[in-house]
C-alpha cells in the first residue's frame, strides 16, 4: 500500500527558513514522480514544485523560484523541499504527492498524496 508521510512544517518568521520531509512507504519513490502542492484556506491546491523520474527539477509556482528547492534520497526513500526566504504568503498546507506517470501541475493526476503539513510564516 502507497503512503506519503511528510512533516517538517513549524511556525517561522518571514525571511527563515524550513525543510520539509516525504518519506515513502510501499514502493520507491525514484519509480514515481514526486511533487509539493500546497493549499491556503480558502484557495485551490496548487502546484508548488515537482522532482521527476530523472532526478530534473519542474517548478510550477513563479513566486518560489530561486527560493525553494526539491531533492531526493532513495536511500532513505524520502523527497526534501527546501524553503528558504519565506514570505507570508507562503503559508499554507504542504502536501507531497506521487505520480506514477509525469510531474504534472494537475491535481487529479496524482496518484496518491500525503496529509499534509502546516506551514505558516509570519510577518
Amino acid at each position: 500500500q502507497m503512503q506519503l508521510v511528510e512533516s517538517g512544517g513549524d511556525l517561522v518568521q518571514a525571511g527563515g527558513s524550513l525543510r520539509l520531509s516525504c518519506v515513502a512507504s510501499g514502493f520507491t519513490l525514484d519509480s514515481y514522480a514526486i511533487g509539493w502542492f500546497r493549499q491556503a484556506p480558502g484557495k485551490e491546491r496548487e502546484a508548488v514544485i515537482c522532482i521527476r523520474k530523472s532526478g530534473s527539477t519542474a517548478i510550477y509556482a513563479d513566486s518560489v523560484k530561486g527560493r525553494f528547492t526539491i531533492s531526493r534520497d532513495n536511500a532513505k526513500n524520502t523527497v526534501f523541499l527546501q524553503m528558504d526566504s519565506l514570505k507570508p504568503e507562503d503559508t499554507a498546507r504542504y502536501y507531497c504527492a506521487a505520480d506514477a506517470w509525469r510531474c504534472s501541475e494537475w491535481v487529479d493526476e496524482v496518484d496518491s498524496w500525503g496529509q499534509g503539513t502546516q506551514v505558516t510564516v509570519s510577518s
